[in-house]
Order: structure tokens, then sequence, then C-alpha cells
């Protein structure tokens, strides 16, 4: 039987319209949302520094944005931020949306007055933070994989290096420490990133995350040093983990590396 001359193919097979736009792509999207956001930082588990700051972009699962001081790739921070309800995961009724997150990329730009700041990446852990981690911050992780959809958040592994090993056992620490005396001159700074006292000083020990360096300074944990090889030709921004003093009754300063690791090949 001959089709009516009204059943045109069109309308008889009308062509497939676009899909509608899933909602899972939606939330792993990255828009552009300058929210105010606070960025807490934990040196050690008696000192930490929190930083104010704006989005660049975010998703339900991550987000960028610029801080005035380095964070090393691999670890937590925690955000405070007024998340719209769509992109949540939890907390969904409250005004504040506080959520773990690693730092995956730390990359040094400078503004037009020649000031450096650094653009940070986060991925999204979850609404805590691993077992553990409050009694050892300084632990660096990485991602393997994303966790199921009902949270969406990354599921954190501990990383083959830390940041600084310098209370651990010699035969517990995953990178290897040197005991030499390397030649560091260090600045101690302030709030400005300006120097404010400078030493020159050699290393007791130095790994690629850190180092026990003789001084006479004071510096308190959180303080942060600017530490430079002329040797190496290289400069890292550094934050005091600590200190003692030893059975020579000389003071030490642990410091951790933040925004680069320490040239080992260049000292061994």
């Amino acid at each position: 039987m001959l089709s009516s001359a009204s059943e045109s193919p069109s309308t008889a097979n009308p062509p497939p319209g676009p899909a509608p736009e899933d909602k899972s792509n939606r939330r792993i999207q990255r828009i552009s949302l300058p929210l105010p956001v606070r960025v807490e930082v934990i040196i050690d588990p008696n000192a930490s520094w929190n930083e104010i700051t704006r989005l660049s972009d975010v998703s339900a699962f991550g987000a960028g944005f610029v801080l005035k001081r380095p964070i090393k790739r691999g670890r937590l921070v925690l955000l405070t931020l007024p998340m719209p309800r769509q992109l949540r995961s939890f907390d969904f009724s409250e005004p504040q949306y506080k959520v773990w997150a690693l730092v995956r990329r730390c990359i040094s730009v400078v503004k037009r007055t020649g000031e450096a700041e650094y653009a940070i990446g986060v991925a999204f852990a979850g609404k805590s933070p691993p077992p553990h981690y409050l009694d050892h911050p300084s632990m660096l992780y990485d991602i393997s994989h994303r966790e199921a959809e009902s949270t969406g958040f990354w599921h954190l592994t501990p990383a083959d290096l830390t940041a600084d090993e310098s209370d651990l056992p010699k035969e517990l620490r995953k990178q290897s420490r040197l005991s030499i005396p390397e030649p560091l001159l260090l600045e101690r700074l302030d709030e400005s990133s300006q120097a404010i006292a400078s030493e020159s000083t050699v290393t007791e020990n130095i790994s690629l995350g850190g180092a026990s360096v003789f001084t006479t300074m004071d510096a308190t944990p959180g303080t942060f040093l600017r530490v430079t090889s002329q040797r190496l030709d290289i400069t890292i921004l550094s934050v005091v983990r600590g200190m003692r003093v030893g059975e020579d009754s000389i003071k030490r300063v642990h410091v951790e590396f933040i925004d680069r690791f320490f040239p080992l090949e260049g000292v061994e």
C-alpha cells in the first residue's frame, strides 16, 4: 500500500535533534565564576596560613585561582566558598561550601607591577581529608581515579615522595637525604615577600624536598624563607617546618622546599 502524500520522509523519519546535554558533563565543564574563596594551607599540626582570593574557573570536581604564595603539587588545601548548589556534592543548604582539594598545578606568573603570583589548579578530594592527614599534613598525594558519580571526588593515594621527612628515622625516609655541607643563602621574608633578614650558611643534610640548615635566625614554623644556591644558580621559596638545637649547641632550621625540588644531581 502506498503512503499518503502527507507522509514525507522528513515526517515519517524525522532527523535526530541535538542530544540533551548530560548533567555529568555540565558538572565537569569548568566555568568562569569569580567567587571569593578562602584557601587554607596546613604547614604542620601547629602552623597554618590562609589567603582570600577569587576563583578563575570552577567545576564540581576542581577549580583554579591565583595566590601570592606558591603551594607544592600534591599538597592538600581546604577551600571555603559560596559554591552554587548545582556544583556541590554535599552540604547543599549550607551558606559556605568547605571542600578539601589537591594541588595539581602551581605556575609562577608575573603581574604588570612585577610582583610574582602563582596560578593554582586543584582537584576536589571530598568533605574530609584522608585518615591521619592532620597528624602528617606535609604528606604529598596523587590521584588514581575519580570516584562514583554519587560523590564525583578524586581518589587520593600517597605520592612517592613526601614534602619533608626531617623528623622520621633515616630508614623510613622516602627521599634520599644527603649529609653534605651545601652552601646556601637564607632570606627570611615578611608578608610582602620582602627579605627582612639574611645569612650565608650550609646544610647539615638535604633532600629533594627539604633540608636541615645551620642557622642563627629565629624563625617559627610557618615562616617563609627564600633559599638560594649561588653555585647552582637557583632560588627556591621554602617554609620553616621546625627548629632544633643540636648537641653542638648550634641551631638547625628544618625547611620544606615549596615551589620546586632541589636538584640533587648538582650536589651528589
